[in-house]
């Protein structure tokens, strides 16, 4: 079809033309003609006729006027488009393609909707739908960013334990590096490039299909299954265990060693004690529905973008969830401990992030005061020297040391128990040889602790929120590794010393307590973990209500 520039003169016959009758100029007339019937051409494109036009940008400026990064980011260019013109259409279909994409990630496709998209540019028929839809088009996509690079949800608004800061973006920022950027892989940088966020997305897929198929197939019913037994249920144990991706183990009734091998290597993808033998806690992990596992993948997807940003070459993750802490170096792990973490209710450990600045090597234990009026007191209301066994000491309001039998504890309550409670260094003090301190408004640390049998245990929630570590002293190595030569001499010394000492780390160590129930090893091995918080349901519930659905993948 022919195009005004094929018409050199048209702009001078059109100039000549204002002063000649209508009917005398019969070659303008035709030119007008065809510039109207271009200009309406464009309009049912979907394309502008004049993307500067002063109703576009009147149409973008009232549109964006309540949201101050859209309005600066449009003013910036002169009210431009990035999506409704001619030249935008790579982003259009970029955004089009990763909207369509949104359920891969748990995100809430109706927020984005690609079918909607697509008939919204397809749909345009005036500069003012134009300027509308260029804008209502960057909200979505600022939605978008924002959705998988640090997450759907605001932990804080969740639960008041859960104060992770997820690491959102400036708006402004990303709607003027998009629109600079090759918009397929602006896309692909978006959400988290940590290896571990690529595995759950696969594992998402592989549950999805097992669901589609129609799961693990019937639970097992028994309450303890192990080597030599015969029965129906081992039979069920095999066939589910089967279905979950450990070897084919076959139908035969007797619990063998190779089904003693397949359960052990559960019970270590499970978290708990591999021994072999299926009792209460491996059947109730084996009988999880696949259902519930796509539902952990798809939480574990949003708190891995919660903390979409740089960990620090060197941090600690607690996982709270899996009752361990590891040491990351440049990524890899280098040191693991088991760990034991809050009980589940009022003394839960929360989640949050923090700089590990020190370590306190013979620390005193100055009891909370919600231990010694809640805990103690009544102890003490039975026997006034019940806390001397322990030996703790007993102070007054001034911090002089008191005798616990001069004192008539049963005229005090929790609410009004005067007296403060140190325990100070020694083999039986409760924080152990050594603490590890981020200070926070929760007052949660890392310590020793003389206690050393809750380790050996498959669940591993009964202290009072701060976090004790089996391996204090390996830590403790670790840690002062980056500043001495001789960091086990270094600690000894001090810890020989019998005095309270503290050691700064010269670098601050990041240290992130989160819960994670799932996850996908660097080996490939799918592990969940049990809800001892009942967490995993606030947040999918949380997640629902944002659009978040999910849905069974066909093989």
């Amino acid at each position: 079809m022919s195009n005004i520039s094929e018409y050199p003169n048209f702009h001078r016959d059109a100039k000549a033309a204002a002063l000649t009758p209508v009917i005398s100029r019969p070659r303008t007339f035709i030119y007008a003609l065809l510039a109207l019937a271009l200009g309406l051409l464009a309009i049912f494109a979907g394309l502008p006729a004049n993307a500067q036009s002063i109703a576009f940008k009147q149409a973008v400026a009232q549109a964006a006027a309540k949201d101050k990064a859209i309005a600066a980011f449009y003013k910036a260019r002169n009210y431009k488009p990035i999506w409704t013109s001619n030249k935008d259409r790579q982003r259009r279909l970029a955004f089009v393609s990763a909207a369509a994409k949104a359920q891969d990630h748990g995100l809430p496709v109706g927020r984005y909707d690609a079918a909607q998209l697509k008939r919204d540019f397809g749909g345009i028929k005036s500069a003012k739908a134009k300027g509308i839809l260029e804008v209502e088009t960057s909200r979505k996509f600022l939605q978008y960013a924002r959705d998988i690079q640090s997450g759907i949800l605001e932990p804080r608004k969740i639960d008041r334990n859960m104060t992770l800061r997820p690491p959102r973006r400036d708006r402004l920022k990303t709607l003027t590096a998009f629109a600079k950027s090759s918009p397929k892989a602006f896309f692909k940088s978006l959400p988290p490039s940590h290896p571990d966020y690529a595995r759950l997305l696969k594992e998402k897929v592989r549950i999805e299909r097992i669901i589609a198929r129609g799961g693990w197939g019937p639970k097992v019913k028994a309450k303890k299954l192990e080597l030599g037994q015969s029965s129906k249920a081992v039979t069920a144990l095999r066939k589910r265990l089967s279905a979950m991706g450990y070897k084919q183990l076959g139908q035969s009734k007797t619990y063998d060693a190779k089904l003693v091998n397949a359960v052990k290597q559960f019970q270590i993808d499970s978290g708990l004690n591999a021994d072999g033998a299926a009792g209460g806690l491996t059947l109730a992990a084996v009988n999880v529905p696949a259902t519930q596992r796509l539902m952990q993948v798809v939480i574990g997807l949003e708190r891995l973008r919660w903390l979409n940003k740089p960990l620090g070459k060197r941090h600690i993750m607690v996982n709270e969830a899996d009752f361990r802490a590891t040491v990351y170096d440049n990524g890899k792990p280098t040191l693991v401990t088991r760990v034991v973490v809050g009980k589940a209710g009022r003394w839960r450990t929360p989640e949050f992030e923090k700089k590990m600045t020190h370590m306190v090597i013979n620390p005193s234990w100055f009891v909370p005061g919600s231990i010694a009026g809640g805990e103690y007191l009544p102890l003490l209301k039975k026997n006034a020297n019940a806390m001397a066994r322990q030996g703790i000491e007993i102070r007054d309001i001034t911090g002089r040391r008191v005798d616990p039998t001069s004192i008539d504890f049963s005229q005090y309550s929790k609410d009004n128990f005067p007296f403060s409670l140190k325990q100070p260094p020694s083999g039986g003090n409760a924080l152990g040889r050594v603490k590890f301190m981020f200070p926070n408004k929760h007052a949660i640390y890392l310590h020793d602790t003389p206690a050393k049998s809750l380790f050996g245990r498959d669940v591993r929630a009964y202290s009072h929120g701060c976090v004790r570590v089996q391996k204090p002293l390996e830590l403790a190595y670790t840690l002062l590794s980056k500043q001495s030569s001789n960091p086990k001499k270094l600690f000894n010394d001090a810890l020989a010393s019998g005095q309270e000492v503290t050691i700064q780390l010269k670098k601050p160590v990041p240290i992130y307590l989160v819960y994670r129930t799932a996850w996908v090893t660097a080996k490939g091995r799918p592990n969940y973990r049990r809800d001892t918080y009942a967490v995993d349901k606030k947040v999918f519930s949380a997640l629902s209500k944002a659009g978040v659905v999910l849905k069974a993948a066909r093989s």
